[in-house]
C-alpha cells in the first residue's frame, strides 16, 4: 500500500467538509433521513479508498444514484421510514456484491457497454428529476408523492402557498454555493451555506421545514428484509452498472490526464466493497462523486488514503451532527439544484442529431422514458438500453450491397457484418442484382468492406455463388481481410482468399 502524503490529508478533511452537507441533500432523494447519508458518508469512503484504481475517486452519496435508489424502493416502501432505510441498505450491499463480482470475474469492461446516448440522455433526464424533486421545498410548499415533474408544475402553479422566506433561503444558498465556484474551486460554498442557514434558522426561530433532529448511531445493520431480496435484483443490477459509469468516467479522465493505467476491475472491486460497507453501517447505495473528486484532487490529494482521511473527517463530526437540526431543508434544496443543474447536457444530444439520427432517437427515448415513468427511472434505464441494442440489431441486420456495372462485369461491394442475422438480407440483394442484369457475364465480389463473417454467412456465400456459377457466370472474390479470409477460403474452397 502506498504511503500517505500531507497533501491526502488536507484534501480528504477539505472534502469531508463538502461532503457533509452533501450526504445530507442527497439522503433526501434517495427517500431516506439525513443521518443515512451521514452513515454512507462514513463507511464508504473507507472502505473503498485502498482498493480502487484511481488515487483522487471520492466515493459516497450522489445525486444520481440516489435518484436510481428512490425509484427503486418507491413501490416496496413508504420514503422516510425505517422500513424504507432497511431497503436502501439491503439495496446497497446487493450492490456491492453484483459490483464485487463484476470486478472479480474481471468482467470491468461491462462498464463500457452502455451507450454514450443512454447515459448522457438519462443523466440528463435524471438532473431534471432531481430539479424537480427540490422544487417543493424550495418553494415551502408540501411536496407530495408522483412523478417529480409533475409535483414541481404543481408547485410552481400555486403561487399562493409559496413561503417567500424559504425561497429567498434556497435561492441564497443557490449564490453561496455557485458564487464560490468562481472564487476558487477550493472554496467550501456547500459548507458555508449550511452553517450559515443553520444560524440564521437558530436565530430567527424559524418555524419552517427543517431538517430535524439526527440521531447518529453507527451500528452494523443485521435485521435487513431478506424477503424483498428478489425483488431487488434487478434494480440492483441496473443501479450497480448504470451507478458506475460516473465514477468510471472521473477515474478514466484524471488517468488520461496523470498518464497513468486504470483498471476497471480493481474500481469495480472498490466500489463494491463501498457499497457492501455503506449497507451495513446504515447507508444507501453510493458512487463515485464528480465535485468532490475533482475538489481532492486540486486539494493536494495523491494517494488513495485520502477517501480514507474523509470518512474518518465525517465520523469525527458526528458527535456535532446534532447542531445542524435546525437546517432548513430549503437550504438542501438550493445545494442540490446548484449541484446538479450543469448535468442537463443539451448539446451532446444536438450532436447526435448531426451525427446519427437512430443514436439520437435512442438519446431521446431514454429521456423521455425516464422522466415518464419516473419514479421508476431504473426502468427508464432499461428501455434506454433496449432501444439502444434495437438500434444496434437493425444496423447489424442490414448489410448494404452497394454495386456498380462495368461493360459485361458486375461489382459488388457487401458492407457491414455477415452473419446469420444478415445473411437472408444479403443472399436477397445479391440474387435481386443478378435478376436485373441478366447480361452480365462476372461478378467480381469485393469483400474488403465486411468487417466481420460467421460460418453462416459464409455458408450463404458459398451457396449464392454456386447458383450463380450454375448459371454460366464467371464470378472473383477478392479484398477478403484477417479472420474472414481464413473461414471464406475454408468453406469456399479457394486459398486465393489468403492472399
Amino acid at each position: 500500500m502506498v504511503r500517505p502524503v500531507r497533501g491526502d490529508l488536507l484534501a480528504g478533511v477539505s472534502v469531508a467538509l463538502v461532503l457533509v452537507p452533501q450526504a445530507l441533500a442527497y439522503a433526501e432523494i434517495a427517500g431516506v433521513d439525513p443521518v443515512y447519508g451521514l452513515y454512507a458518508a462514513v463507511a464508504a469512503p473507507i472502505a473503498g479508498a485502498f482498493v480502487g484504481s484511481s488515487p483522487y475517486l471520492q466515493t459516497g452519496p450522489v445525486a444520481v444514484t440516489s435518484l436510481l435508489t428512490f425509484g427503486a424502493l418507491s413501490s416496496l416502501g413508504e420514503p422516510f421510514t425505517a422500513r424504507f432505510a432497511l431497503l436502501a441498505g439491503l439495496l446497497a450491499i446487493l450492490v456491492g456484491l453484483i459490483r464485487l463480482a463484476i470486478g472479480l470475474v474481471g468482467a470491468g469492461p461491462v462498464a463500457y457497454l452502455m451507450s454514450q446516448p443512454v447515459v448522457v440522455s438519462f443523466t440528463a433526464a435524471g438532473a431534471v428529476l432531481i430539479i424537480s424533486s427540490q422544487i417543493p421545498s424550495l418553494l415551502g410548499t408540501d411536496g407530495g408523492s408522483g412523478n417529480p415533474v409533475l409535483t414541481a408544475l404543481r408547485a410552481i402553479a400555486s403561487p399562493g402557498e409559496w413561503s417567500l422566506t424559504d425561497v429567498a433561503v434556497g435561492v441564497g444558498a443557490m449564490a453561496i454555493m455557485l458564487g464560490g465556484r468562481r472564487i476558487s474551486g477550493l472554496f467550501p460554498g456547500a459548507l458555508v451555506a449550511v452553517v450559515a442557514g443553520t444560524l440564521w434558522s437558530w436565530a430567527t426561530d424559524y418555524d419552517g421545514s427543517v431538517v430535524g433532529d439526527i440521531e447518529v448511531e453507527l451500528v452494523v445493520r443485521t435485521d435487513l428484509p431478506w424477503g424483498d431480496l428478489p425483488a431487488l435484483l434487478l434494480p440492483a443490477l441496473v443501479i450497480a452498472i448504470v451507478g458506475f459509469a460516473e465514477p468510471s468516467a472521473i477515474a478514466r479522465r484524471y488517468a488520461a490526464e496523470d498518464r497513468t493505467y486504470w483498471d476497471s476491475n480493481r474500481e469495480f472491486v472498490g466500489q463494491g466493497l463501498a457499497n457492501v460497507a455503506s449497507g451495513v453501517a446504515g447507508g444507501y447505495p453510493v458512487g463515485g462523486s464528480f465535485s468532490r473528486t475533482a475538489l481532492n484532487r486540486m486539494g493536494g490529494a495523491r494517494t488513495r488514503w485520502s477517501g480514507a482521511f474523509t470518512g474518518l473527517a465525517v465520523a469525527a463530526l458526528l458527535p456535532v451532527a446534532f447542531l445542524l437540526a435546525p437546517l432548513p431543508k430549503a437550504v438542501l434544496a438550493g445545494l442540490v439544484i446548484a449541484a446538479v443543474y450543469s448535468l442537463i447536457d443539451v448539446r451532446s444530444p444536438a450532436l447526435y442529431w448531426r451525427w446519427s439520427r437512430p443514436q439520437f432517437v435512442v438519446g431521446v427515448v431514454t429521456a423521455v422514458g425516464t422522466l415518464v415513468l419516473a419514479p421508476r427511472v431504473d426502468q427508464g434505464v432499461l428501455l434506454g438500453v433496449g432501444t439502444a441494442l434495437a438500434v444496434h440489431l437493425w444496423r447489424e441486420l442490414n448489410v448494404g450491397v452497394p454495386s456498380r456495372l462495368d461493360g459485361d462485369t458486375l461489382h459488388v461491394w457487401p458492407t457491414g457484418v455477415l452473419y446469420f442475422g444478415s445473411a437472408p438480407g444479403v443472399e436477397r440483394s445479391v440474387t435481386q442484382l443478378i435478376a436485373q442484369h441478366t447480361e452480365v457475364q462476372r461478378i467480381v465480389v469485393h469483400l474488403g468492406r465486411l468487417g466481420r463473417v460467421d460460418l453462416t454467412g459464409a455458408l450463404m456465400l458459398r451457396d449464392v455463388l454456386d447458383e450463380v456459377r450454375s448459371a454460366g457466370v464467371e464470378v472473383e472474390l477478392t479484398g477478403a481481410k484477417g479472420h474472414a479470409a481464413t473461414l471464406l477460403s475454408r468453406v469456399l474452397e479457394d486459398d486465393s482468399l489468403l492472399e
